[in-house]
C-alpha cells in the first residue's frame, strides 16, 4: 500500500459489515473503524418511540461519526470503516423522514447539516456496498441475536434496501466494489475467498 486510504463498507443491518471489516483489517494489518451503536445514548428510546426519538437519535450519529471521520484522518495507516455517515443520512435518516418520523423542519435542519459536514470530509477512496436480500438479512440478524433488533419488520428492511440501490445509483464519491454477500463465503470458500482478495487489491 503506497499511502495512506481510507476504505468504507455500506451495507444493510445484517449484510456482513462487520465479520468482513474484521476480516479484512486482519488479513492486511489495517485500522477498523466499527459502528458505534453502543455509545448512542437514544437508541433504545429510539426503539420504543421512534417518531419522538427520531431526529435526536439521527443528530447523535450524524455529529459523533464526523468527530470519528476526523479523527481516522489523522489515524496512521490505511483505515476501513463500518457504515460511514453518508449512510446515516443517505439511507437511515431519510428513510425516517419518508416515513414522517422526522417532520419537515427537523429534517431540512438535519439535511443541511449533513451537506456541510459532508462538503468537508476526505471521501473514501473506495466504497465497498453489501448488497444482500431481505430474507438472508433476517436470517442472519435472527441468528445473532441482538435485543434491540429482533423485531425489525421485514418491510423496514425492505425500504432500507431500495434506498441503498437509489443512493449507490448516483453515488460518485469514490469507486464502489459491490459485493453480493448473500452467496459469499470467503472464510470457508476458497475460491470465493481468492476472488474477494483479488478484487480488494486492486484498490489497495
Amino acid at each position: 500500500m503506497a499511502r495512506k486510504k481510507f476504505i468504507a463498507i455500506a451495507g444493510n443491518i445484517g449484510a456482513g459489515k462487520t465479520e468482513l471489516t474484521s476480516f479484512l483489517c486482519r488479513k492486511y494489518g489495517l485500522t477498523p473503524s466499527f459502528e458505534p451503536n453502543d455509545q448512542n445514548p437514544y437508541l433504545a428510546d429510539f426503539y420504543k418511540d421512534m417518531k419522538t426519538w427520531a431526529f435526536r437519535s439521527q443528530l447523535f450519529f450524524l455529529t459523533h461519526k464526523f468527530r470519528l471521520h476526523r479523527e481516522l484522518e489523522r489515524t496512521p495507516g490505511t483505515v476501513l470503516q463500518d457504515r460511514t455517515l453518508y449512510e446515516d443520512a443517505e439511507i437511515f435518516a431519510k428513510n425516517l423522514h419518508r416515513q414522517r418520523l422526522i417532520d419537515k423542519r427537523d429534517w431540512s435542519t438535519y439535511w443541511e447539516l449533513y451537506q456541510s459536514i459532508s462538503q468537508s470530509l476526505r471521501p473514501p477512496d473506495l466504497m465497498i456496498y453489501l448488497r444482500c436480500p431481505v430474507i438472508t438479512l433476517k436470517e442472519r440478524i435472527r441468528l445473532r441475536g441482538r435485543t434491540m433488533e429482533k423485531d425489525i419488520p421485514t418491510a423496514y428492511l425492505k425500504r432500507l434496501n431500495a434506498l441503498y440501490e437509489e443512493w449507490f445509483e448516483g453515488y460518485s464519491l469514490s469507486p464502489v466494489l459491490v459485493l453480493g454477500t448473500d452467496k459469499l463465503d470467503y472464510l470457508t470458500n476458497l475460491v470465493d475467498r481468492v476472488d474477494l482478495f483479488r478484487q480488494i487489491e486492486k484498490h489497495l
